[in-house]
């Protein structure tokens, strides 16, 4: 079981009730694919769902109500012969606050090197040290190892970095694959580089911020709220620095795509001074969502 999560819940859960660990929805999308009978893309929503649902991805014990939540939309935009599609994928986590419903985000992701051959019924498996495995399997398989190290990160100081490293390993078994997306050349936003950044060292104050910021700031929001947001802007000013040493960084671009509408309205009953002091932080850090920001003082 992981630290911390749902201790008190699990005492009533009964030990049959073990559970896998992503409760994920996939939802697949057919962008104009006229050619194409549609129960195929159905029959694939579905079976992506049996892979990264009915897999065992760790070796711990999760309780049903401790399943990680997530979303992936695959919105497939270009077929050719009737088994090789193109498209983009976006993925979607997040992670419950203690004492609240409140579910904080923590992966939002949108990948548009999505590339793969598929036949209706074609089962879709997966195995960690093959180099044998379909494009379509490598990807969910990476996501799902995206989803877990960074839900892990979240309740446990740098807890996520076993899952880091069994993508870091899927990346390197796909070196030899021509789609997309693998290789350190072609688009700085891809798998390769995304996973770069999680598993450098240089990147490990950015580990630690995101087991602050939930485990020290939000699960503490509900008790201790202004404690709890000085928490969290000092989690952002350390944020700041990593990001002066590491410009143009794909993670901490990432993390403010998570969280920007989180941090918005965290911040919007705050005393006027720390509205202040968060905005001018927040728009440093992330100026693409300068605007959202600014209605933190609404």
């Amino acid at each position: 079981m992981k630290p911390f999560k749902f201790v008190l819940l699990l005492l009533f859960v009964p030990i049959c009730m073990q559970a896998q660990e992503l409760n994920c929805k996939i939802t697949v999308v057919p962008n104009n694919i006229q050619t194409i009978d549609k129960r195929l893309f159905q029959t694939l929503e579905k079976s992506l769902m049996d892979f990264m649902n009915s897999r065992r991805w760790t070796t711990d014990v999760f309780g049903q109500n401790e399943r990680i939540q997530c979303d992936i939309g695959l919105n497939i935009t270009k077929e050719e012969g009737g088994v090789k599609f193109t498209g983009k994928l976006s993925v979607v986590s997040s992670r419950p606050v203690f004492n609240t419903v409140y579910k904080s985000p923590v992966v939002n992701l949108v990948d548009e090197d999505i590339v793969f051959n598929y036949v209706e019924y074609q089962p879709i498996e997966f195995n960690e040290n093959s180099s044998s495995n379909s494009n379509l399997a490598s990807i969910f398989a990476y996501y799902a190892y995206i989803i877990l190290g960074m839900d892990y990160d979240s309740f446990s100081q740098k807890g996520g970095a076993p899952f880091f490293a069994r993508a870091q390993g899927v990346v390197n078994v796909c070196q030899n694959k021509e789609e997309p997306g693998w290789k350190s050349t072609g688009k700085i936003k891809s798998r390769y580089w995304l996973m770069e950044n999680l598993t450098n060292t240089k990147y490990d104050p950015f580990h630690t911020m995101i087991y602050n910021y939930h485990r020290e700031g939000m699960d503490k929001m509900f008790d201790q709220p202004e404690t709890a947001r000085k928490t969290i802007i000092n989690q952002l000013t350390a944020l700041s620095t990593l990001q002066q040493n590491n410009p143009n960084s794909m993670i901490i671009a990432q993390f403010f795509a998570a969280k920007s509408n989180e941090l918005r309205d965290l911040f919007g009953s705050s005393p006027v001074e720390e509205k202040t002091q968060a905005i001018q932080l927040l728009t440093k850090l992330d100026p693409t969502n300068a605007a959202n920001y600014q209605k933190i003082n609404k």
